[in-house]
């Protein structure tokens, strides 16, 4: 029998989703050092790096939540994109001077770890259940942009 409480919570089960879970925790932490609330480009530095490791989460949760490929490869592109902004961001904050920048090698690692599964969880869309995105980018190879949906 089908338990729609189950398969909306799947995603939890999935290496790439526990991996985000354990960045954005690691950020939380990483971030809570940054104690100077006067400094505004840290503090800047501090949401920017809370939002993109959120997003390495909660974008997995909603591709998952559906099964268009275009709507997965969306999501998956703004994860690539939290994922390197979170990475330069850590890179940033090094030559800010943070205190601890060995966290932020940390971070980093666990990022390039994130990666691997990324690749991994992106091979298991099936690109040809999808509806034409008629912006073009994220169409199956071969699709025409202005091709009615199959």
């Amino acid at each position: 029998m089908f338990d729609e409480d189950d398969d909306l919570d799947s995603h939890q089960n999935l290496p790439i989703f526990k991996k985000g879970e354990e960045i954005l925790q690691l950020t939380e932490k990483v971030v809570s050092l940054i104690t100077d609330e006067d400094d505004e480009v840290l503090n800047e530095y501090k949401r920017w790096m809370i939002q993109d490791a959120t997003t390495l989460c909660v974008r997995v949760a909603g591709a998952e939540a559906g099964e268009l490929y275009d709507i997965k490869m969306e999501s998956a592109a703004l994860i690539r994109k939290a994922a390197r902004e979170l990475r330069v961001n850590c890179t940033g904050l090094r030559m800010m001077g943070y205190k601890q920048p060995d966290y932020l090698k940390l971070i980093q690692s666990e990022i390039e770890e994130y990666r691997h599964l990324f690749i991994e969880w992106v091979s298991t869309f099936d690109p040809w259940n999808f509806e034409v995105d008629n912006w073009g980018l994220f169409n199956p190879p071969g699709v025409d942009p202005n091709a009615p949906n199959p």
